[in-house]
């Protein structure tokens, strides 16, 4: 068996419109946009830099249908770099782009294979006595084990197994041709290129079963370096190593609050956790969600204060790097003392006893998210698709609700 290279890649997710980050900030969403094409024109620079055999990229190349015809032109562009490289392409469809979701299409270079939608197909590659094997998506929903249907391995050959899959379960991805590491193991090929979830991971090293990650974080949820695999065959032998492409990262920040921490204490200490989420993006946009918990004698003033203390947040941020933009903060803070009964001591009123009589908890509930609904058809295009829209449950806005009332009462306002 000959030596060869080749890159593994999925979930590039062309034309996601970062509708979270949209809807707080469009001018950092339209940085990760661009990062997110400028991912695969990084990808296929290497492959081309690296002089690699081929390319497979294992579903959801774009998010979705197209508005229009630009980011399959875009595609195609990127393509016809590596066609005129002579490194061929050979991608499917998944649950983003299945048949039944993308219905544009732009005629791509002749050196990109799709596998079939409708059954699984082998393409060889003569010369490097490689077979690939795959099947892509016709609907959205794919509830069926596709792996058990692939051919048998061809002897004497390197077979790769390309499949868009959630295996047996991977949170929070939804299940798609689920299966198990021992049916892939069933098919005795010598290398499963996976796709659909967005973290990289080695499911199994023998032989190797491999999430290579998306190509760029799109959400708080997919922090850390993302890209591609680069996989090396030589003798028989599989090694594999990781191609860093993304060009923005998102990254968490979770500080604990103690009851002493003054105001300038916890500025100062968001501004240290943000130097150090800019030293590992290594200078990228980095949209930072920031959760403070713990307790602190200022909870009250957090609440009642909210978009003065997101604006202190943010100054913070940028006091680490100039590039840092603050996605969401997130507080979940206690006094850390016993709760005193609000409202007028000298009127016997108790506001935390009345709020919690104050009629039936489900029908609040449904109340919350009727609203929650009535807001959400009103967002831009795809956002009420999403399961909490406002990414925030009713049970939390409630809550949240409340506290603003107790908060409020206690400082006199």
């Amino acid at each position: 068996m000959s030596s060869f290279r080749f890159i593994h890649a999925a979930d590039l997710h062309l034309g996601s419109p970062m509708l979270g980050l949209a809807s707080k900030d469009a001018d950092v969403a339209a940085q990760f946009i661009e990062a997110t094409r400028n991912a695969l024109s990084t990808l296929v620079s290497k492959a081309i830099d690296l002089a690699v055999d081929f390319i497979v990229i294992a579903g959801d190349i774009y998010d979705g249908d197209w508005k229009d015809n630009k980011i399959g032109l875009f595609f195609n562009r990127e393509m016809a770099r590596l066609q005129r490289a002579g490194i061929p392409v050979y991608l499917l469809r998944g649950n983003h782009d299945a048949v039944s979701v993308v219905t544009k299409t732009i005629t791509l270079p002749d050196n990109v294979f799709e596998f079939p939608t409708n059954r699984p197909g082998t393409f060889r590659i003569d010369r490097l006595k490689v077979a690939l094997h795959g099947q892509g998506f016709v609907e959205r929903s794919a509830t069926e084990n596709l792996a058990i249907g692939y051919p048998r391995r061809e002897q004497g050959w390197f077979n790769i197994g390309v499949l868009h899959t959630s295996l047996s379960g991977r949170e929070p991805h939804a299940p798609y041709a689920p299966c198990s590491v021992d049916d892939l193991r069933s098919r005795g090929y010598d290398y499963w290129a996976l796709g659909h979830v967005h973290q990289f991971e080695e499911v199994s090293a023998d032989p190797p079963v491999i999430f290579p990650g998306n190509l760029q974080g799109r959400s708080v949820r997919e922090v850390g370096a993302k890209g591609a695999v680069l996989v090396t065959v030589g003798d028989s032998h599989v090694e594999y190593e990781r191609i860093i492409v993304d060009g923005a990262r998102f990254c968490e920040v979770k500080t604990m609050l103690e009851p002493h921490h003054s105001m300038i204490d916890i500025l100062q200490m968001v501004e240290r956790a943000g130097r150090t989420c800019a030293d590992e993006g290594e200078g990228r946009p980095l949209a930072v969600r920031v959760r403070l918990s713990g307790h602190s004698e200022l909870q009250s003033n957090f609440v009642v204060n909210r978009h003065q203390w997101r604006d202190e947040i943010q100054a913070s941020l940028h006091r680490a790097h100039e590039n840092i933009w603050l996605e969401k903060l997130e507080v979940r803070l206690s006094t850390g003392l016993q709760e005193k009964p609000s409202g007028d001591a000298h009127a016997g009123l108790d506001l935390r006893e009345l709020v919690s009589l104050s009629g039936d908890r489900k029908e609040l509930l449904l109340e919350a998210q009727a609203l929650i609904s009535s807001i959400a058809i009103k967002l831009p295009g795809g956002a009420a698709a999403d399961e909490s829209p406002l990414e925030v449950s009713a049970e939390a806005l409630l809550e949240e609700a409340k506290q603003l009332l107790f908060a409020r009462t206690e400082m006199g306002l």
